[in-house]
């Protein structure tokens, strides 16, 4: 797939460094971005750049989406000047956007009913692990699309995992940031409740990450916690985002409830702070 002409849509945090291994890889990448300003600076990498979806669409064989929402695709594939509007065939369409199953199988048909492929490819990691091509990445949709989108996908992640039909790489990525939250929630609470009683954090933190408890990211939210840091590498507003789209398609266990109600609780404050300010509050000073 290394001539493969790939097209991309959606150049925010991680958008544009993912976009960036591709053209570091040796892909011919055209962009799309509303703010026309975020695409110089792959412009600047060799990017060209498209004026629509539509173009791209046309212009690309694999088109790559990284979006906020259920709303900006939605848009993005049905806008007068959309993906669809092409009216093109034999094209794949990999949405790696945080979205709902629901939204994923409403696409993978305008795609089919066009004879196009639609893969759903969310990723766990950050901007740390999209700069490095070191994303995991799990995939739904036809696997024979699957096998041809893989080598385009491999050369941003360190995993490339097949999940099923379409939308089950959504599912299991909202699976995935249910347990995200509730590991911060409970890594917070942990750090409250030793605070209050005279524990330093310090050591708290040193007695977790050498127990069997101990993880990367418990270990650099441990660190954010220790150094106040709540800049955000994945903001708390997305884990809202992210346990309401769970809830709604059926996840409505009793830790899942809570952590919603935790983190929709603190938005206002601290939605745009990492999801680690969930200490701050819960009352760690």
């Amino acid at each position: 797939m290394q001539n493969t002409r790939i097209g991309w849509v959606g150049l925010g945090r991680m958008g544009t460094p993912m976009s960036q291994r591709l053209i570091k890889a040796g892909c011919p990448v055209t962009v799309y971005n509303r703010n026309k300003e975020k695409e110089q600076e792959l412009i600047n990498a060799g990017a060209a750049s498209a004026a629509s979806p539509m173009q791209l669409m046309q212009r690309a064989d694999v088109i790559i989406l990284m979006v906020s929402d259920d709303a900006a695709t939605r848009n993005i594939f049905t806008a007068d000047d959309g993906l669809l509007a092409a009216a093109v065939t034999g094209k794949i369409i990999i949405n790696m956007s945080t979205v709902s199953p629901d939204v994923s199988r409403e696409m993978s048909a305008l795609c089919d009913a066009q004879q196009n492929c639609y893969i759903d490819a969310p990723v766990s990691g950050s901007v740390k692990q999209a700069e490095e091509s070191q994303l995991v990445i799990m995939a739904g949709g036809e696997e024979t699309a699957f096998l041809q989108a893989k080598l385009v996908l491999e050369k941003m992640g360190k995993l490339v995992m097949y999940m099923g039909e379409v939308g089950s790489g959504n599912t299991t990525k909202l699976a995935m940031n249910t347990l995200l939250a509730l590991q911060a929630q409970g890594l917070a609470e942990a750090a409250v409740f030793a605070q209050k009683h005279g524990i330093a954090l310090a050591d708290l933190f040193t007695l977790i990450n050498n127990s069997a408890m101990g993880s990367i990211f418990l270990k650099i939210k441990g660190d954010a916690i220790a150094a106040k840091n709540y800049q955000p590498a994945f903001a708390l507003k997305h884990i809202v985002k992210d346990l309401q789209l769970a809830r709604n398609a059926g996840l409505q266990t009793p830790l899942a409830e809570t952590a919603l109600k935790t983190f929709s609780g603190a938005e206002s404050a601290a939605g745009e702070s990492d999801i680690i300010a969930i200490a701050k509050e819960l009352g760690l000073n």
